[in-house]
């Protein structure tokens, strides 16, 4: 689950903390939005609370290293 940050130093390491650049050469990773689930490698969903960001399945952590 992921959490948009409002600053890019509140992300952290891989825990579900996001912060959108506005030019892809900022970017660490590149995540490409899809019209079918099935074609998806992850499922993302955002939340309202901080709180609630993290990795439901820690299998799938690899993915966005």
């Amino acid at each position: 689950m992921v959490y948009k940050v409002k600053y890019e130093s509140r992300v952290g390491e891989n825990q579900g903390k996001w912060f959108f650049v506005d030019y892809e050469s900022r970017a660490d990773k590149k995540i490409f939005f899809v019209d079918y689930e099935s074609r998806a490698d992850l499922k993302i969903f955002f939340v309202d609370y901080e709180s609630r960001a993290g990795w439901k399945n820690k299998s799938k952590k690899h993915l966005l290293y």
